[in-house]
Formats: structure tokens, sequence, C-alpha cells
């Protein structure tokens, strides 16, 4: 990994820095830009750190045709009996939009960016200055798109949802080759919505041994869970799909987070990586205080000089600024040097 800070504008990204969560507009506008809007404004008072959109068209992604394959058919889709044309067509953010949109993002302090699918997309992008890229894991294998987002220099994220190692390979030797120097993969699960059970987050780490880059979770789940899990095992990056009210519908509604759960999301990463530290044993500076409430050896029942100690005598129990409970069987039978009265912490030279 470069010595270099890793920024996506003037946002520094690694495992030293709170999480950046991301929240994912995609087709949740509901095609009006107020709505979107109004979405911008939830997310940064939820407390995400960037918006993300998709640049495309229903033309750029697929033809507008009813042939085997166009056509959704899996009974357990959300998209169920769609074409792609028509699913792409209510889904895409209109290209007129997105200056606004992003103006929006700057006045509350926001980041934006988007996911571009074609070469017409990056161009338009680059006109509007994003900060960086992001690929979707449908196009993690279109080596051409990534060598045309990297070309640009700036920082990409990749989901790498379906791809094989082999495959995560070619493209992160294609984004380094055409001129990434500053990569983010995310761990992602290709389905809408996802299990915890098929998020397998323990990947994150591999990820970032395999390719020594910036890790995360584009995550599909519904709730928090899997994201915190996934920042504790090193993810620096968190996406979530984001809309104002699941009820209101939309292409993405249903495994979307509402304001609510964005914020307890932000929240609830950033505990998580404040809670990772080090690794660290014994009383931390935090504990010295506690520290008196240890058990330790304590006179209790008035003694007199010269008795011998018993256990009636002497107890293991809280404060602890007596003899460590390690030393009781080397103080019964010793005796009392002087009276000694009860709720007197033992001590060596209470001794004979």
């Amino acid at each position: 990994m470069s010595s270099q800070p890793f920024l996506i504008g003037p946002r520094e990204i690694g495992p030293h820095c709170p999480p950046f969560v991301i929240a994912e507009m995609s087709g949740n506008h509901n095609q009006s830009l107020d709505r979107a809007l109004a979405i911008v404004d939830a997310a940064a008072q939820a407390g995400a750190h960037a918006l993300k959109l998709q640049t495309y068209t229903a033309d750029t992604m697929t033809i507008d045709c009813d042939a085997p394959g166009f056509r959704i058919d899996d009974p357990n889709s959300l998209w169920a009996g769609r074409t792609l044309h028509s699913l792409y067509h209510e889904a895409h953010t209109p290209w007129d939009w997105h200056q606004p949109i992003m103006e929006r993002c700057a006045a509350q302090g926001m980041l934006c960016f988007s996911t571009p699918f074609d070469d017409t997309a990056v161009d338009f992008l680059e006109s509007l200055a994003v900060p960086c890229y992001k690929i979707a894991s449908f196009e993690n294998t279109d080596l051409p798109l990534i060598c045309k987002v990297a070309s640009t220099g700036k920082p990409m994220i990749i989901s790498t949802g379906m791809a094989s190692v082999a495959e995560l390979d070619e493209t992160v030797r294609t984004a380094r080759q055409a001129g990434c120097r500053q990569l983010v993969l995310l761990k992602c699960t290709s389905t809408y919505p996802a299990t915890p059970a098929n998020s397998n987050v323990r990947t994150i780490p591999h990820l970032r041994e395999l390719f020594g880059c910036e890790v995360g979770l584009s995550d599909h789940t519904m709730g928090v869970g899997a994201s915190v899990a996934a920042v504790a095992l090193g993810a620096t990056v968190i996406e979530k799909h984001f809309t104002l009210r699941r009820a209101d519908g939309g292409v993405d509604s249903a495994f979307s987070l509402e304001p609510d759960e964005m914020h307890s999301l932000v929240v609830e990463t950033e505990r998580a990586w404040q809670s990772l530290g080090q690794v660290r044993y014994g009383a931390g500076e935090a504990e010295q205080k506690s520290l008196a409430f240890r058990r330790s050896l304590y006179v209790v029942t008035d003694v007199v000089a010269g008795m011998v100690l018993t256990h009636a005598h002497v107890r293991a129990i809280r404060p602890g600024f007596g003899l460590p409970p390690k030393h009781l069987d080397q103080v019964i039978g010793r005796i009392a040097k002087t009276a000694i009265r009860r709720g007197t912490p033992l001590s060596w030279d209470l001794l004979g």
C-alpha cells in the first residue's frame, strides 16, 4: 500500500480514521428531483460522509428487448417480470440532476460521486470533477471500463460481488496499470437483499492481505450488524443503500436504510472502530482507579498481638489494598506482630 495518505476529496481513508460511510441513493429518488435533494439532506443529517449516485441510461445499460435473458424471470427477485430496459429506465438518475444533487451535497458538507457504467458516463462525470469513482459488482470484470476510470488517476472503489480471486487479480492489475494509485475493494454479496449468513465478512482482511489496498463492505443486508462486524475485521469504507421511507417504494427501497437507521450505522460503525484499539493487557490508564475494587487479604476480626492467624481472621475481600489473594496460604498460620483491627488490609510487616 502507498505510504501517501488515501484521500477522497479532503477525507482521509484508512485504519487510523473512522469508517467512511457512503449513502447509496440508486433509484430511490423515484424519478423526483425534489425527493433526490431531500435524500441528500436526510443523509447529511444522519451523518453519512458521502452520497453516491449511479450514472447511466437504460440505453447505455442494455437494449430495449424482450428476448430470453432480457427479462428477469427469477420469481424471488424484487424485480421479477421486468425487462432490464424498463427497470433501468425507472431507476436511472437523469444526468441533468447530477449537478444540482452534487451542489446540494457540497452545501451539506458531504462528498458526492458516482458509479459510471460506460465511457460516456465517465466523460460526463469528469466534467463535473467528481472526487472518485465506484465500480459496481456487475461491472467488475468490464476491464475496458475499469481502464477508462483508472486513467483519470482518481481513487477507485470496486465492489467484489461474484468475482473470483483470479478475476479480482485481473481487475486490480488492470486498474493499477492504467493509473489507479488509490484503491478500495468492497466485499459484496450480489443479492438484493443479502442475508448476514451469505455476507462472509471474514473475506475482508483476506482482501487486504491479497491486494494491499483499503477494504470495506458494500452491504445489502437489513440492519447494521454486518457493517459493524466488517469494521471489526478492518473495513475502512461502508456503503449502504439509503431512502427516506421504505414504504414509499422504489426499485431499491426494500433493502435500503431509513434516516434513523443510517444514523445508527454511522454511530455504531464508529464505535466499532474506536473499540479496536491495539493488543493490550493489564490495567489501562482509565482502569487505574478500578484496581481498588479487586479482592485482597483483609483482617476480618480483631486480632491481638501474638495470635496465630486462621481462616476465621483473614479473608480475600474487596477492596484491593491488602496482599493479593494468592498469598492466603502463606499468611494462614503466621503470628500477628501487633494487635490488628478488623478491616485492616493485611501486609507482610504486620506478620511475624
